[in-house]
């Protein structure tokens, strides 16, 4: 570890605010799953209560870690960051089904009380529904990581920690409207045929490659923060463009193949494998329609 490194370490301080928030979450949903399993005890997989703490781990690397103190000296760090916040935080926590989990979790008066009636508003039922259709999840999530990535945008989040952490904020924002039509997370409903994602994922690879293609052969830094920034690692910056240019370009190739594939395989599964997703999904409908303040979710 070089100097520079050690000094930015030793000046960094642990976000309390993300830490507390991170762990709020996920004791809400830890309880929630506890209390679905103590009712239906196949109904909620341990691999979606898996999920979801993986992904607030991601989350917790991303912006609560020292790797925090070091996306304004090595641009590789910080597309790191970029690429948990969204490329891999979302899609975990979206396959853990978290609403129902989540709803359960909360104290009751807070479930039954705020809650409940917010989600039942026309308006916030509307935009969920606007914002949900796979055309504004594509556009929204290519929008955000295009224009962060114009030095003019990026140097100003380099600058400003409250617009840091607002890019931070929109990357996963987002990250979960863009992985909302792969994973489809209950209760929704699929608005686009499903053999449509693996093209979606496909297309959404292009602006990826797009920018990491221009950082990989631009013969310049193109973000000039970095000329003067510490040096952490042995490479110049130039170097340490080429490698985030490569790691993203690697990354977001293999992360969007795998549920291409995995989309794939099921349409051409057997219907029994579909017969028990949708049994999962009734399941967690005939939850749902329970009155919130019952002491636990009824078993019949």
């Amino acid at each position: 570890m070089t100097p520079d490194a050690q000094k930015i370490i030793a000046s960094w301080s642990s976000p309390m605010g993300v830490n507390v928030s991170l762990c709020l979450a996920a004791l809400v949903y830890t309880i929630g799953w506890l209390r679905l399993r103590a009712a239906f005890q196949d109904l909620i997989s341990a691999w979606r209560l898996a999920a979801f703490l993986c992904g607030i781990v991601s989350l917790w690397i991303a912006i609560g870690s020292p790797v925090d103190a070091f996306d304004d000296v090595s641009l590789t760090v910080h597309m790191m960051q970029h690429l948990l916040l969204m490329a891999i935080a979302p899609p975990l926590i979206l396959l853990s089904a978290p609403t129902l989990p989540l709803l359960q979790g909360l104290p009751r008066w807070m479930a039954r009380s705020i809650v409940a009636p917010t989600l039942r508003w026309g308006w916030v039922k509307e935009m969920g529904h606007l914002v949900t259709n796979p055309a504004i999840c594509w556009l929204a999530a290519a929008l955000a990581l295009i224009g962060w990535h114009i030095p003019a945008a990026f140097e100003l989040a380099l600058r400003s920690r409250g617009w840091h952490e607002f890019e931070h904020a929109s990357f996963f924002g987002t990250g979960l409207l863009f992985w909302w039509p792969v994973v489809q997370p209950w209760p929704s409903t699929a608005r686009w045929p499903r053999w449509s994602i693996p093209l979606y994922l496909f297309y959404a690879t292009l602006p990826c490659d797009a920018l990491s293609g221009f950082l990989a052969f631009c013969d310049r830094v193109v973000y000039s923060s970095y000329l003067s920034a510490p040096q952490i690692l042995t490479t110049s910056p130039l170097q340490d463009q080429e490698c985030a240019a490569a790691m993203m370009w690697m990354c977001i190739t293999i992360i969007f193949l795998v549920p291409a594939v995995i989309v794939t395989i099921q349409m051409l599964s057997p219907k029994n494998a579909q017969l028990a997703n949708h049994q999962t999904w009734a399941g967690l409908n005939r939850i749902a329609r329970q009155p919130l303040d019952s002491s636990k979710p009824e078993a019949n």
